[in-house]
């Protein structure tokens, strides 16, 4: 039976596994020993892969209001209609949805067609945002660089682990962990309210209130600052810090104010200054969930500590966001969200040339576009009049689900028969499970790897890409949406990141801009970036990374 490596690609640490088909949709799963992210472990996640394998249920041709119709009437009648509201409407009155579980060459092609074709930036995403992550690493590398890698928890001298959750929801993370504090003896500090992280082993533990973790972090850099555990060279030479932040910093993150806003003793916080201050290389770990100010904060404060103390651009020193969705570093390398144009590049007027000329774009979003929130208020106001949502329904929580309803276009990729793709206004066009995938994914920590299909696909069903090229031939965008398969996307995609970029961008993937189609298929994981910052140079237009206040500056 053949073995074929893939993709566990049921959370963002980006597990490889070795999976053996058989007829009928079978399927033995095992983890890959040699892939760098995970080593051969796997955890219970993978199950869902399983799960998978019935077509019970399964959107098996496209549907037009809930009524079967062959791939062109569907496409044809989608961009007729799509084009029809882009024409009264203008481009903003058009949104897509995306999820975490996408591939990159699947983000790459929808974000192309959104931004330098449909002209609108309102991109809902997951990752967005990591809305509070992203936007945090811009405004202190100059770029949104994820700097740590898997193999600096080895070679750190001290893990920070800021919410039992980080850990809890990536088992095979924590088994890194486990494993290297085991043969290593790395000590662990653990920063979790009440009982999260209960099951988690640590050396010390403090059990903050709820949302007072940055409010720590800063007080230990103000502890450091005061202590003279802040590297002075690395400030002088490659930071640089707003007139005014260190003044600020001293209100409210005093120890005794620290100790009251986190529900911990002033020992307590002066023995945890004391075991991080001193410490040459430490990797924190955390997981900034949402786009909000919350998430903004604990960003920041992890980020400026790292930066003042020299913890960075070294193995084993580092911080480390750890997300949830599958592929959302792929998706922000694409650029598929609201707040970047394409390949790590803003709406700057240079961004816009070089975009625009390199895609042959008919109409370039020139700003960042709505998301989350704002976007729900712009359908539920009739601002917004047609959705593209790919990859199947979000959860029935999530806010773009019940506005399926309220917009006069909803075109839907789906793997399933689910009641809201049958909607009269809706144009459902059958898409693929993860298990018949077939492209690349970034792991968490910037490594990338194939994703290689374990089945054919089932029916009528197309990939993403696929889909959102067929769309855009129809609406008259042929020659710049020549995809036939997915090396093509990805030729493309290596090659934008390197146009126009003598260095001021980390992301660069030009090594691989002439790969050819048999050696796309035979590709193996690789890590783009290196060692970030190592050479001391950040995204920014002297190369010197940025202090960002974690606290909000009006209070």
């Amino acid at each position: 039976m053949p073995v074929t490596r893939s993709l566990c690609g049921q959370c963002g640490v980006g597990c490889g596994i070795r999976a053996v088909t058989g007829e009928a949709r079978e399927v033995t799963i095992a983890g890959d020993p040699v892939h760098p992210a995970n080593g051969g472990l796997l955890c219970e996640r993978s199950h869902a892969l399983v799960d998978m394998l019935p077509l019970e249920g399964r959107l098996l041709r496209p549907t037009i209001g809930g009524r079967p119709a062959g791939w062109d009437r569907a496409i044809g009648q989608a961009a007729r209609r799509l084009g029809d509201i882009i024409a009264r409407h203008g481009p903003a009155s058009v949104a897509l949805h995306v999820p975490g579980g996408l591939l990159t060459e699947d983000y790459y092609v929808a974000n192309k067609l959104m931004k330098g074709f449909v002209g609108s930036a309102n991109i809902d995403a997951p990752f967005a945002g990591a809305g509070g992550m992203a936007a945090a690493q811009r405004a202190a590398f100059g770029e949104d660089v994820m700097p740590a890698a898997y193999e600096d928890l080895g070679q750190a001298d001290l893990l920070l682990l800021v919410g039992g959750s980080t850990a809890r929801r990536h088992p095979v993370l924590h088994d890194r962990i486990e494993a290297i504090r085991a043969e290593r003896g790395t000590p662990m500090i653990l920063i979790a309210p009440g009982d999260d992280g209960q099951d988690v082993e640590a050396d010390l533990r403090l059990n903050v209130t709820p949302g007072s973790e940055a409010v720590l972090l800063a007080g230990l850099l103000l502890h450091c600052h005061d202590s003279g555990a802040v590297d002075a060279g690395f400030p002088a030479n490659r930071l640089t810090v707003p007139d005014g932040f260190w003044t600020a910093l001293r209100k409210g993150h005093d120890l005794w104010s620290v100790a009251r806003a986190c529900g911990l003793g002033p020992g307590e916080v002066r023995g945890f200054y004391e075991a991080v201050a001193g410490v040459p290389r430490m990797v924190t770990l955390f997981s900034p969930a949402g786009a909000g100010a919350a998430a903004r904060r604990l960003s920041a404060a992890v980020l400026n500590l790292h930066l003042a103390t020299g913890r960075i651009g070294r193995p084993g020193a580092a911080p480390f966001a750890v997300t949830g969705a599958a592929n959302g570093m792929g998706g922000r390398e694409v650029g598929c969200w609201a707040g970047e144009l394409a390949a790590h590049r803003d709406f700057s007027v240079d961004s816009l040339a070089e975009v625009g000329r390199f895609w042959g774009a008919t109409a370039i979003a020139d700003r960042p576009g709505l998301s989350d929130a704002a976007l729900a208020e712009a359908v539920t106001a009739g601002q917004v009049r047609a959705l593209l949502v790919l990859g199947g329904l979000p959860s029935a929580s999530h806010s773009i689900r019940a506005l399926l309803e309220q917009v006069p276009l909803a075109i839907l990729t789906t793997p399933w028969t689910e009641a809201e793709a049958s909607g009269p206004r809706t144009i459902a066009l059958p898409s693929p499970l993860w298990v018949e995938k077939d492209g690349t994914l970034t792991g968490a920590d910037r490594l990338i790897s194939r994703q290689r299909r374990l089945f054919p696909l089932p029916g009528e069903a197309k990939p993403d890409w696929w889909i959102m090229t067929r769309l855009a031939r129809a609406m008259g965008w042929r020659d710049a949406f020549h995809y036939e398969r997915p090396a093509d996307i990805y030729r493309e995609h290596v090659r934008l990141t390197a146009y126009c970029n003598q260095g001021a961008r980390l992301l660069n993937l030009k090594r691989h801009a002439p790969i050819s189609n048999p050696a796309y298929e035979e590709l193996t994981p690789w890590r783009w970036g290196e060692v970030p910052f190592d050479e001391g140079r950040f995204s920014t237009p002297d190369g010197k990374a940025r202090l960002v206040p974690s606290w909000d500056q009006e209070s």
